[in-house]
């Protein structure tokens, strides 16, 4: 797993996007030897990142054809904001086939805090955290297992309701960066996307006919096992020969 440095060392003009928090963070390398500039918003990410890839581009004078290599954060965070930036990576690799690499938000934050004490958090929804330890890996664990020295990054949207004892921490990548430069934070994908703890199972079903319980499939009433409506009685129409006779007075 390379680090930020060697990533640099090796790809002149490097572009960056990060859609996992409510701030959406962009960066751009346009040069061997230059500083990055940055872009940030408050918004969402179908309407944020790609403002925010435009105005880097213009300001650089480059285009995405210039780029030869991305970074993107797969998460965990937002995971319709990750997969915003892994579909516009999908789609730029297509026009420009250059490397991706991704690199994991709370791992960041970890080696940037530099304390194995610290344990980064951040919502995985129904009662549990996605968790990440200086020099551990991600695990997602109960709420009620969430112990010690617990850290929030900012921007970070949550569901469950956080921990008494978590404390919030910036997260500012034009901050964090710099302090994790040399860190091997960072690894190559040839399909970007979402970080996920373990594929997706789905269950199958077989498509049966469905009967009433007790009924079997003879009924009167076909596959469905439902018995016809009766037969309402016809009305009589009357004709010359059921017509009613009177008796003259």
């Amino acid at each position: 797993m390379p680090s930020l440095r060697e990533l640099l060392d090796a790809h002149p003009v490097v572009l960056l996007l990060d859609s996992a928090s409510a701030q959406v963070q962009t960066a751009l390398w346009p040069g061997r030897g230059a500083g990055p500039l940055w872009r940030a918003r408050h918004d969402e990410a179908g309407t944020g990142l790609f403002p925010c890839v435009e105005e880097l581009l213009e300001a650089s004078g480059r285009s995405i054809a210039d780029v030869n290599a991305f970074i993107f954060c797969e998460g965990p965070g937002s995971v319709l904001g990750v997969r915003t930036a892994a579909v516009a990576l999908r789609v730029w690799g297509v026009l420009n086939p250059a490397p991706v690499f991704a690199f994991q938000s709370l791992a960041l934050v970890a080696h940037a805090l530099g304390d194995p004490a610290a344990s980064v958090i951040a919502d995985a929804r129904r009662d549990s955290w996605h968790l990440a330890r200086l020099g551990g890996r991600l695990r997602r664990v109960p709420t009620a297992e969430l112990t010690g020295d617990l850290v929030m990054p900012e921007h970070f949207r949550h569901w469950t309701t956080m921990p008494a004892n978590v404390r919030r921490t910036p997260y500012d990548l034009a901050a964090l960066l710099p302090r994790t430069a040399e860190s091997d934070l960072f690894h190559a994908t040839d399909a970007p996307d979402a970080f996920l703890h373990e594929e997706p199972a789905y269950a199958t079903w077989t498509p049966h006919v469905h009967q009433a319980p007790g009924a079997s499939g003879n009924l009167a009433g076909g596959a469905t096992g439902v018995p016809p409506a009766p037969e309402k009685p016809k009305p009589s129409r009357a004709s010359a020969g059921n017509a009613p006779t009177t008796t003259a007075p």
